[in-house]
Parts: structure tokens; C-alpha cells; sequence
């Protein structure tokens, strides 16, 4: 069995996909994977678990010309590999590739497409729907096998709109034992390994820096906190084009010395034993492997309203959700967790178990299923 997985970038892959390679590789599979190399971006990220990697021009622009030059390289390697799946992943990724794989879909070749959230959901701009919705469905009748979901919204609009058949998935499966809880001891001991004291608290914020994951949001709220919380610190980690705005930003709140940025963290997992809040301030997000990543690892979660969240935050079990872009509403719970040490260890003990359906061992399960199921046989 040949399996290749197509994404937008190489990195998406690295992040995302371990446990969709592992599945496949159980069975003595061979696995490939093309997408741009961007792993350079990210402090030197490998892409160490595939068989062949194949570095194509993507671009995450519907209008660069690249996709063009990438999807002629796609289909030659489609045509020639003799693939059994095409597994493709991001929008751009599942666009190109799906119609880079007509002619191997001929011939038997089966094409999954997993979407890592839908631009089209309730509450989404019109012109969203406009734009993706007729795409994806006439993609899903004429040009894929199996659409996956990893939000249950997603899946139920796929499952009673789209012709082929639908999955759902829990995200793209945490390492739980990367992510996990440490004692209060094993988290002063992070802090003062890292230059910190034990006094101070850190407030996470993960993700690109980017418009959609509006960390603004955390620096308005910084400058407030630190009012009451004088030693708090905002950590943005992530690296990305709102770089430079964001230490523009944390310098007219005069708070530079409050915000790090270190950067694409290779090292994830210690920073999340090590803070006291994970904060999420996204305008769209498809699930939040962020949030996840932060409750198994027992740090309470501030996170922004919205659908890819909402599957994620139990108000008051887990963490909280406030509305997009309020950063007041998200300071009132960030000072409630940090002032109320009770309620933090409630939250802390508590949120892992709400997380364990995402954790990697149980979402290979259910690609065990959509690979190798009865269906399938």
C-alpha cells in the first residue's frame, strides 16, 4: 500500500499528522508526502516519519500563480507513483490535489480530504459561503471518497449536504504523553529553569502570528492584567507576519517588558507545565490544538467564542470562553484564575479528562477505522 499526503506546507504535516502516518505504517504502508518546505520557518521542524517528502511551490493564495506550477509537479507524481490513497489536507492542498488525482481516482485510487474546519458554518460571512461551499461540495460528488471532519458542526453539514461519505475525527490526535500534568514543584522548578521567579505567572497564548489569531486581543488584556497581576508575563509563541505589529503594539501599552515572543517553540510541552493560563484569542478556529494541547497538560484555558472552541471549553470545568476580541471579558477570567488559587486547581485537575477523546491513541482508532474498516474490505 502507497499512501500520499498532500498539504499547503511541509509543516502542517510535522504538527499535524503523526498519528494519520502511524496508522497507515501499521499495516505496512509506505508513506510520501508533498507540500511546500517551509520547515526552516520553524526553528528547524523535520519531517523524519515519511518514506519520500516531495517539496511542491504551494501557496496558501487562491490567486498565486504557484498553485498552478504546483498542481502540473502533483500530477505527474500522482500519475507516476501508483498511489493507493491521496490523503489531502488544507484548503489550497485539498483543492489542488483532488484535481490532481482525477485520473488516479480512475484507476482505483482512493482520495480523503480532511478538513481542518470549513470556511462556510453557521454564523460565517456570506461571501464565505459563496466562495467555498459550492466548491466543496462539487468536489465531494465528483472528485473525493471520504470527506473528514474534526468538529462535529462540520461533520453534520458534510454528512447531510455532501455526496460522498462523511467521518468525524477528534483533531488530529495529542501526544498525551508529551501533553501532560506536572506538580507544583515540577512547575517552580520550569519557571526557575527558564529565568523566571516563582512568583511570576505566565499567560500562554499559542499560534501563528497572524490577523485571524488576533493575539491583540492578549496585549490589551496584558496591559490591564499586570495593573493588579504585577508579574505576569504574556507569552506569544508562534512566529508569523503580525510579528513586528505585536511588539509595536506591546510597546504603546507600555508593556514590553511583560510580552515575550520567543518565537516557534520546539519545546511546546515545558511551556505549557509551566503556565498558570493558556489563552486563545482567535477570530475563526477550526477545533484549537492549542487548547487542547494546554487542558491535558492541566492549565485552564481562556478562549475565544467561537465554534472551533466551543467543542473544546466546558465554562467553568475546563477554562472560559468570552466573546471575540474582548479583551475585557477575557481579563475578568484570566485575573479570576490567577486570584483564585481554589478554583485554578479544580480547573487544573479536572481539564485533562475532558481531552482524552483527542489524545493521539484515540484518534488513530477512528483512522484505523476509515482506513481499514469493513467498508473497506
Amino acid at each position: 500500500m502507497k499512501v500520499l499526503l498532500v498539504a499547503t506546507v511541509q509543516s502542517h504535516i510535522c504538527q499535524f499528522h503523526k498519528p494519520l502516518c502511524r496508522v497507515p505504517r501499521a499495516h505496512g504502508a509506505e508513506i510520501h508526502v508533498a507540500a511546500r518546505d517551509n520547515l526552516a520557518e520553524k526553528n528547524g521542524l523535520k519531517l523524519d516519519f515519511a518514506d519520500r517528502v516531495f517539496d511542491l511551490p504551494f501557496s496558501r493564495s487562491p490567486k498565486s500563480k504557484d498553485n498552478l506550477t504546483a498542481y502540473k509537479e502533483l500530477k505527474k507524481l500522482i500519475d507516476e507513483g501508483d498511489y493507493d490513497v491521496i490523503h489531502c489536507n488544507t484548503p489550497m492542498g485539498g483543492i489542488v490535489a483532488r484535481l490532481a488525482s482525477k485520473k488516479a481516482r480512475g484507476r482505483g485510487a482512493k482520495v480523503y480530504y480532511t478538513a481542518h474546519g470549513f470556511h462556510f458554518y453557521k454564523g460565517a460571512p456570506k461571501k464565505s459561503w459563496l466562495a467555498f461551499y459550492p466548491i466543496e461540495k462539487l468536489f465531494a460528488r465528483f472528485l473525493t471518497d471520504k470527506v473528514i471532519t474534526i468538529t462535529e458542526e462540520d461533520f453534520k453539514l458534510a454528512d447531510k449536504k455532501f455526496a460522498c461519505p462523511a467521518y468525524r475525527i477528534h483533531g488530529v490526535g495529542v501526544d498525551a504523553e508529551r501533553y501532560h500534568p506536572v506538580s507544583e514543584e515540577e512547575r517552580i522548578a520550569l519557571k526557575t529553569a527558564r529565568g523566571f521567579s516563582p512568583e511570576d505567572e505566565i499567560v500562554l497564548c499559542v499560534g501563528e502570528l497572524l490577523p485571524n489569531k488576533n493575539q491583540a486581543t492578549a496585549i490589551r488584556m496584558t496591559a490591564e492584567l499586570v495593573k493588579t497581576h504585577p508579574h505576569a508575563f504574556l507569552v506569544l509563541a508562534g512566529n508569523g507576519s503580525e510579528k513586528d505589529y505585536m511588539l509595536t503594539l506591546a510597546k504603546r501599552y507600555g508593556i514590553s517588558d511583560r510580552v515575550i515572543l520567543p518565537g516557534y517553540l520546539t519545546d511546546l510541552e515545558v511551556w505549557q507545565r509551566m503556565a498558570d493560563v493558556s489563552v486563545a484569542c482567535s477570530i475563526r478556529e477550526g477545533l484549537g490544538l492549542n487548547v487542547i494541547e494546554a487542558l491535558l497538560s492541566g492549565t485552564p484555558a481562556v478562549a475565544s467564542d467561537n465554534r472551533g472552541h466551543r467543542e473544546l471549553i466546558k465554562q467553568g470545568e475546563n477554562g472560559f470562553l468570552y466573546p471575540v476580541s474582548d479583551d475585557k471579558e477575557m481579563l475578568k477570567y484570566v485575573s479570576l484564575l490567577l486570584s483564585d488559587k481554589e478554583m485554578w486547581k479544580r480547573i487544573s485537575l479536572s481539564a485533562p479528562a475532558t481531552v482524552v477523546p483527542y489524545t493521539a491513541a484515540e484518534v488513530e482508532k477512528e483512522l484505523e477505522a476509515i482506513y481499514f474498516g469493513e467498508e473497506n474490505v
